[in-house]
């Protein structure tokens, strides 16, 4: 082999013990999610001397009687470990601990990326840490979903949901998980489906935890996903890239054909995706040093984008362009060895520009862009800004503070009301009952259904934390105490239908040759045109969420193979409305967290390790906006006039009689703060337990665990009133009038609902335990059970392998706190118990289960200058549903006056087409394969050039990945079959190939 410097870049040894030795039993010194530690075993009364020679930062202890040494809360890198005699190269990475044992004799190996692959007897929870220097060898998209979806028990969510870009772990939703960049809390709790961005090429280490985290970590239900940034050292080191993926190097979109017998070519598509067209293409540069050597150090980084989609429907197109930057800033200062200090500052704010184009008149599906309107821009984003600081106080004591604020503006419109907003929102179903066909002046050019509330500043969300830790090395106990709080403000802005009204034209069918069809209630003759009113609003106002935690764990090392782990979190929650008067506070919720690690035969290549731990979510802001905010509604039907619609704005001059009653939901008041939610509400949480097996086979290490998570209370709104009024009647409240309650309520299905009540119609709320039978739901329930099996084989030989088999089953009566089979991501208020005929058939496979899943991924060194790589999966499909309208005509006598307001919900409940159905009962998706590629060339006589080719999905396979579940179409007042249930929505991505050039010096 060449001694080159591609050899050395690719495969960057460092020098390592031995397996056996590196494994010994020690005690634990814990690490959080940023930092990670070094502990071992060294004689007597001599000194250990731990240093990153990159910074100069330098350690030194003096081993106890006992023979251990621990160093924690490092900053993660490279170190070099001195007992005076021998010397080790150690990799810490986040959130794990390196053991050294200066009793054992040591021998080099070698170690791809700088991660040291091995059995971790101190620990016991399910992590996986992915370097910079693997994930540069993977051929995984550069993102940090991307990288977290090579965990085992992690699946890709939805694509309707978070913008496609969020992941499931241990069967939970999606919005159940926590992220972290540098220590601090960046989910983004409006919803909880995404998170802050960063520029990727500046992450240093992911980390993530799927299961088992201590008593450190709350505010997750799934997983908990880290990262740390890179940083400078001493020597000064400068870079950047391009990575490019073109139009022309992805393969076309698949169209869908609507299976209507009776449409037109005008709407032969349910999909249209053929003609879409997406280039992208990023750039960056980045310096960092030292700017006082050994103390004070910068990393900056730059990217720059410039992303251009073109996409084309039925009448309309749309150009994006996107040419945002982004930058990230981290100075690092070592004060002295004892005291550190590091910023991170994010600038991730992102405006896109778009342009909407119109067909002709009468051209459909053109796949070329029409008439031009004036270009809109959409803003999104802001910074992120933290502060950490560490102070090892003594050999045995240290302690941290984290200070973090992020700014997030939620897709700000500029201008935010387009041409035609003043035109009611109008569409016809004449022609065709089952799609509608947009008509009149409104601004369907922009996509504007609504249009946002004059001179109120735009959506934002806020987030100030704090977060306090102490941790006490005292014998074979590492005690940690901490304490953490944060204080979360959401802004909505209010919005209306443009014009202010909603317009739909119908003609009625002949359903099952009755001549006609029921509308709203009442029979319409077969061929008689009728039309439905909606009006829709929205208040403005500024809503808080307080989280607050106290925490504190034990990590006792019993024996040289025993430890165990004891952890106890308790956790407090309150949110508030526009008035700033809480709805919902729980002050003290116990999460006691268990767990041991026994290496069975005392050298480190056998372990059975174990969990047991209960977590809370927190409540969501969207909650404070939805369920303590103001919104109303209401629907209303009417027979057509003779006289002709609008001629510009298509809506009807006049209308005819009308069809039934009008059906109102919400009120134009916020609700009294006493009425929102039940005042024995318990957050959603979940017990989990683990059993776990880890041995080392010659270069091999192989696992297998078993995981059992349930849900225990879990949480979501009411918006019914039938049950209320049936209470007051039976208990002789004969003046109770339920529009004096909220329009929803949140509370725990299948308790008994204690709220406050105005029962006597006088004003005067007590609060009242309403039995829990007067509701008719059950309690709320979701377990995973999984077996999951791994492989790890560390780079040797000139090649690494890596990968996962779980074999799992979610089922429940609700997902979680989004609905993925109706792609709703309201977090915590999903339609699954709004009434109790929405749970009616809900139990079954919930949408994020996959019974099979097999991962695996990894890289062959061909020579010194190229390398190949591969990331492949296999995964069963997920469950298929047929979702339609509750059938109103035959229950209205027994929901009272909850039918009004049920007339206003989509096709969301298990009756298809009249008919009680069952959650999964149609099918599966189809097995989803994947295979991405990757080339990776390093050229000997450029030093620090690498060129790489990327191709995901490179066999091009094209399963289903969701078909149309939805059975009715019209409305609960107007139901009609679907002719496109069953048909396919979504498939894989298409093949796509990236090219990318990094370059180094």
């Amino acid at each position: 082999m060449k001694n080159s410097n591609i050899k050395r870049s690719f495969n960057r040894s460092l020098a390592a013990i031995a397996v056996g030795a590196c494994l010994a039993a020690s005690p634990m010194t814990f690490a959080d999610n940023v930092s990670g530690s070094i502990y071992g075993k060294a004689i007597q009364g001599k000194s250990v001397t731990i240093k990153n020679p990159a910074t100069g930062f330098k350690r030194v202890v003096v081993v106890g009687e006992d023979g251990r040494f621990n160093f924690s809360k490092l900053p993660t890198g490279k170190y070099t470990v001195d007992n005076g005699v021998d010397t080790r190269n150690i990799l810490v990475a986040i959130g794990k601990g390196s053991n050294v044992d200066f009793t054992e004799v040591s021998e080099i190996i070698s170690i791809v990326g700088n991660s040291l692959v091995s059995i971790d007897t101190t620990s016991v929870e399910s992590t996986s840490v992915f370097t910079a220097e693997q994930i540069d060898l993977l051929p995984v998209a550069r993102d940090l979903t991307s990288v977290a979806l090579l965990a085992p028990g992690a699946t890709a969510g939805d694509s309707g949901l978070g913008n496609g870009n969020t992941a499931s772990f241990g069967g939970s939703s999606i919005a159940e998980n926590g992220y972290f960049i540098n220590g601090f809390d960046v989910t983004n709790i409006r919803n909880f489906t995404s998170f802050a961005d960063l520029p990727y090429d500046a992450v240093s280490q992911q980390q993530v935890r799927t299961g088992g985290y201590g008593a450190e970590y709350g505010r997750s239900l799934g997983g908990v996903v880290s990262l740390v940034t890179k940083r400078g050292s001493n020597e000064w080191k400068f870079g950047g890239s391009i990575e490019s993926t073109p139009a022309s190097f992805r393969e076309d979109g698949k169209d869908v054909t609507s299976r209507d017998p009776d449409l037109e070519y005008s709407n032969r598509y349910s999909s249209f995706r053929s003609a879409n067209e997406f280039d992208s293409l990023s750039y960056n540069a980045y310096a960092s040093g030292a700017i006082v050597e050994d103390k004070l150090f910068f990393f900056g980084l730059f990217e720059g984008q410039d992303d251009e989609s073109n996409t084309f429907g039925k009448q309309t197109s749309e150009t994006m362009k996107d040419d945002s930057p982004m930058y990230l800033l981290k100075l690092d200062w070592n004060i002295s060895d004892d005291h550190l200090l590091e910023m991170t500052y994010i600038d991730n704010e992102e405006t896109q520009e778009f342009t909407s184009y119109s067909n002709p008149e009468g051209m459909y599906y053109t796949g070329t862009h029409g008439e031009a309107a004036d270009p809109y821009e959409i803003t999104k984003g802001g910074d992120v800004t933290i502060v950490n600081y560490t102070g090892f106080l003594t050999d045995d004591f240290s302690v941290s503070v984290l200070w973090g604020n992020m700014t997030n503006e939620l897709e700000t419109r500029n201008p935010d009301i387009g041409p035609g907003a003043e035109c009611e929102l109008v569409f016809d179903r004449r022609e065709t009952p089952s799609s509608s066909q947009s008509i009149g002046c409104w601004g369907i050019a922009q996509g504007q259904s609504t249009v946002p509330e004059a001179g109120i500043a735009s959506d934002t969300d806020e987030r100030d934390s704090l977060r306090l830790g102490a941790e006490w090395i005292l014998g074979e106990h590492t005690l940690r105490v901490g304490y953490d709080q944060e204080k979360f403000t959401s802004t909505k802005r209010g919005t209306t239908f443009t014009g202010g009204e909603y317009w739909r034209w119908h003609v009625a069918q002949d359903v099952d040759g009755a001549g006609g069809q029921s509308v709203n209630g009442a029979f319409v003759t077969a061929g008689e045109e009728y039309i439905r009113h909606r009006e829709s609003n929205t208040g403005s106002a500024s809503y808080e969420v307080e989280n607050t935690a106290f925490y504190i764990e034990d990590t006792w090392q019993v024996t040289d193979e025993w430890m165990v782990y004891l952890g106890l979190r308790s956790e407090g929650f309150e949110n508030r409305n526009g008035d700033g008067d809480s709805f919902v506070k729980s002050d003290s919720e116990l999460a006691p967290r268990l767990g041991f690690s026994w290496d069975m035969d005392g050298d480190g290549n056998k372990k059975l390790f174990g969990t047991a731990g209960r977590y809370f979510m927190p409540i969501a802001a969207n909650t404070n906006i939805r369920a303590a905010g103001t919104e109303w509604s209401y629907e209303e039907y009417f027979y057509v006039d003779s006289a002709d619609e609008n001629p510009i704005t298509a809506a009807p001059d006049k209308v005819g009689d009308a069809i039934g009653t009008r059906n109102s939901n919400g009120d134009e008041k916020a609700p009294d703060s006493r009425t929102v939610a039940a005042t024995n509400l318990k957050p959603m949480h979940q017990d989990e337990f683990i059993l776990g097996y880890q041995q080392q086979v010659d270069d091999w290490i192989l696992g297998a665990k078993a995981i059992y998570r349930e849900v225990k209370d879990g949480m979501d709104d009411y918006c019914s009133h039938q049950p209320f009024i049936d209470y007051a009647t039976e208990n002789g409240y004969n003046d109770f009038d339920y529009k004096s309650m909220a329009g929803c309520m949140m509370m725990n299905p299948g308790n008994d609902f204690s709220i406050a009540l105005d029962l006597n119609n006088d004003g005067n709320y007590e609060v009242e335990s309403v039995p829990e039978e007067y509701f008719g739901l059950e309690k709320y329930k979701r377990t995973y059970k999984a077996l999951e099996f791994t492989f790890e084989k560390p780079f040797a030989d000139g090649w690494f392998l890596q990968g996962s088999y779980t074999l799992a089953k979610s089922e429940g009566n609700s997902e979680g706190y989004v609905n993925s089979t109706l792609e709703q991501e309201d977090a915590g208020l999903t339609q699954d118990i709004d009434n109790a005929l929405f749970q009616h058939g809900a139990y079954g496979a919930l949408p994020n289960d996959r019974r099979h899943t097999f991962k695996a991924f990894g890289a062959y060194q061909v020579n010194d200058e190229i390398s190949v790589s591969v990331n492949f999966s296999l995964q069963s499909g997920r469950p298929r549903n047929c979702v339609g309208f509750i059938p109103l005509d035959e229950l209205r006598d027994e929901l009272g006056v909850d039918a009004g307001g049920l007339a206003n919900y989509g096709a969301s409940s298990f009756y298809c087409g009249g008919v009680l159905g069952n959650r999964g009962d149609q099918g599966r998706t189809p097995w989803v394969k994947n295979v991405d590629l990757g080339l990776t060339y390093k050229p000997e006589y450029v030093d620090g050039l690498t060129v790489k080719v990327n191709v995901r999905n490179a066999f091009n396979f094209q399963e289903v990945t969701e078909y149309n579940e939805t059975g009715d179409v019209g409305s609960a007042s107007s139901r009609l079959p679907n002719p496109n249930y069953t048909t396919p929505v979504n498939y894989q991505a298409p093949r796509r190939i990236t090219l990318t050039a990094r370059y180094s010096f």
